[in-house]
């Protein structure tokens, strides 16, 4: 079973649920801090889901072996215990997972926060490596792709802006998870295909992301034929970050504009074949 903290009902007014999908290294915890509360103030059904091998979720099978495909899975897995097809909120990997997976499912809405681009991760892992490259390489070696991101400095390093308070800092590296080698090499070669995309995205990006940077952001939305807006003096999550407020006004205010009608879209087969 895996782990889903379900906070708040859906209403006549607000009748589909937000499913919110969290990146590498962390789990269903980080939606947890802030954004679950928010958006049930708001009156939304908010659900966070920890993918396999995060958090409290188990995992079939060791976690650097897990691929993209098992966490597409994981999604849809929860999204057919909804009454609804819900809207799908990603941060970092998980934008990257709510692209692939809007590639063959229908849904009211996205929105991708600091998403893994559309042209794959590639990049990212090579910031990362030339950041440390020793640590990168143990960790391949190793299996234990925690290392270049696990202590409170590497964190802030990847996550956070110089705005957020090192107590916090602390407390969310302690909580950050293992990742899949597996996946990461899946965000290179298995790019979303945005031509196959239909349902409406807000795409938002933030200033001081070392992580993904904002022209990044600002190319993903431009494949996705629309507009990336930029957060500034924020770093990579977004959800943690002390501007969050900002963050989830901006989404709960493109959510309110929208017309979002219950429904469930028939998925096409999706297919695996790598696309460059």
């Amino acid at each position: 079973m895996l782990e889903v903290i379900d906070k708040g009902a859906c209403s006549e007014s607000h009748p589909v649920p937000l499913l919110f999908v969290h990146g590498a290294w962390h789990a269903a915890w980080c939606w947890d801090e802030h954004f679950l509360d928010f958006f049930a103030d708001k009156g939304f059904r908010a659900l966070a889901v920890s993918l396999r091998g995060h958090g409290n979720s188990p995992s079939p099978k060791p976690l650097r072996t897990c691929s993209l495909a098992d966490y597409l899975d994981d999604v849809d897995s929860v999204v057919d215990t909804l009454p609804t097809t819900p809207v799908l909120i990603g941060h970092s990997m998980g934008g990257f997972i709510v692209q692939k997976y809007l590639e063959a499912h229908q849904a009211p809405a996205g929105v991708l926060i600091a998403s893994a681009p559309q042209r794959g991760s590639f990049a990212f892992t090579m910031r990362l490596t030339r950041r440390h490259p020793w640590l990168t390489t143990k960790g391949l070696i190793t299996g234990n792709a925690l290392l270049p991101v696990g202590t409170p400095e590497l964190a802030r390093e990847s996550f956070f802006s110089s705005q957020t308070p090192e107590s916090d800092v602390v407390r969310y590296a302690a909580r950050l998870n293992g990742e899949s080698q597996r996946v990461a090499i899946d965000t290179i070669w298995m790019l979303p295909r945005p031509k196959r995309v239909t349902t409406p995205l807000l795409i938002l990006g933030a200033e001081c992301d070392r992580s993904i940077l904002s022209k990044e952001v600002r190319t993903t939305a431009n494949a996705y034929r629309t507009e990336a807006e930029i957060f500034p003096d924020m770093g990579h999550d977004m959800m943690l970050e002390p501007g969050w407020a900002a963050v989830a006004e901006r989404i709960h205010t493109w959510l309110e504009m929208r017309d979002l009608r219950p429904h469930r879209g028939e998925p096409d087969q999706q297919e695996t074949t790598p696309t460059g």
